[in-house]
């Protein structure tokens, strides 16, 4: 068993608590490959992979809402088990992200699809190995989703704990699966000019804060509260205050994941700060930079945004006009304004106080960070 403790809402001890639950339940998944087929070895290879890293936030939020709902900080088994899910259901979701965005890289190696590729490529196979690769990916992915489910459906927990969290989870895998359709379709709109007239500002940074919301806020930072919660016995007054805090917190850790995919140190991110400018991404601060711009600066980020050739040098040119249009500034303040929010939440809730100090804590981690 490990212990929380308020000061150190992410102690070494919890992550690796979580790593060693990931590594013995894809232990028995390895098992199953290699009985249906030695081929399937890269699958599983690459789930260890890229479950392997992460800032292991979802699990800790889900830990953390078991804490504040009255559970022991001395958490059982079955609570570790339940919150590692949650981590193999956002690799999920990650492995089929970069195949959606053709991202290359993911935590500082080749993103799945990427790797597939190389596999077929490296082999002579027939066909188109960029194809191939995509497949892999998806079905990676998949394999991950089914494995998240059955991971926590047999952690080892009271069968009306587990019902009494079963329809958030429910919720959860909606929810990131409706926001990701979301996030494909902002991604189909033209930030400029539509960002130029009020109204088409207006309209893009509504369908943007709704992907935010869906995608990353709710399978982010609330619904892992309010299964930790719900494990545990929470009331409904409880479950309530969780969710006031966890939709705006989950905005701001998402606002600030933008900020960094802009400026962020690649060294500390594992992936390049111009990769959402080459893919040409719809966040706020691109909303909040077309819209904010002068003409002929909105012009040149115009030309430059969502250019997969972006030279290094284009994509510093392209930082220094969102600055400049106070974009980066504007999306600082929202920041603030989710977190200021999601603590207000807290403080006026009735969770236990040693839940509560831990959350505060967890929300700084979760925000203000620079990777």
């Amino acid at each position: 068993m490990v212990t929380l403790a308020p000061e150190a809402p992410l102690a070494d001890a919890f992550t690796d608590a979580v790593s060693d639950a990931l590594a013995t339940h894809l232990d028995a998944q390895a098992g199953v490959l290699a009985a249906i087929d030695p081929r399937l070895t890269p699958l599983i290879d690459r789930a260890r992979l890229f479950t392997a890293g992460g800032k292991r936030l979802r699990p800790a939020f889900c830990a953390w809402g078991w804490v504040a709902g009255g559970g022991d900080p001395c958490l059982p088994d079955g609570v570790v088990a339940a919150a590692a899910s949650l981590d193999v259901l956002h690799v999920a979701a990650l492995v089929h992200d970069d195949v959606m965005d053709a991202s290359d890289s993911r935590r500082g190696v080749p993103a799945a699809h990427v790797q597939f590729t190389g596999d077929h490529a490296e082999a002579g196979w027939r066909g188109d190995a960029d194809a191939f690769g995509r497949a892999g990916a998806v079905l990676l992915g998949d394999l991950l989703l089914m494995w998240s489910e059955e991971m926590v459906r047999r952690a080892a927990l009271p069968a009306d704990a587990l019902e009494r969290a079963r329809p958030h989870l429910e919720a959860m895998r909606t929810e990131v699966t409706a926001g990701q359709y979301l996030d494909v379709l902002a991604q189909a709109q033209h930030p400029h000019p539509t960002a130029r007239t009020p109204e088409g500002r207006a309209e893009l940074t509504d369908l943007v804060r709704t992907v935010v919301t869906w995608k990353s806020a709710s399978y982010t930072v609330r619904r892992p509260l309010l299964v930790g919660a719900a494990l545990a016995g929470a009331s409904p007054a409880q479950l309530d205050a969780l969710s006031a805090f966890g939709q705006p917190l989950g905005r701001a850790f998402q606002y600030r994941d933008d900020v960094l995919g802009v400026f962020g140190d690649a060294a500390l991110t594992g992936k390049t700060s111009a990769e959402d400018l080459r893919e040409g991404k719809l966040t706020l601060l691109a909303v909040e930079a077309f819209a904010r711009a002068s003409e002929a600066d909105a012009a040149t980020l115009a030309g430059l945004f969502g250019d997969p050739a972006l030279s290094a040098k284009d994509a510093e040119a392209a930082r220094k006009i969102i600055v400049a249009s106070g974009a980066r500034e504007a999306v600082e303040a929202e920041i603030d304004r989710e977190f200021t929010a999601a603590l207000a939440a807290l403080e006026a809730s009735d969770l236990t106080e040693t839940g509560r100090a831990g959350l505060i804590a967890l929300a700084h981690k979760a925000v203000r960070r620079s990777y």
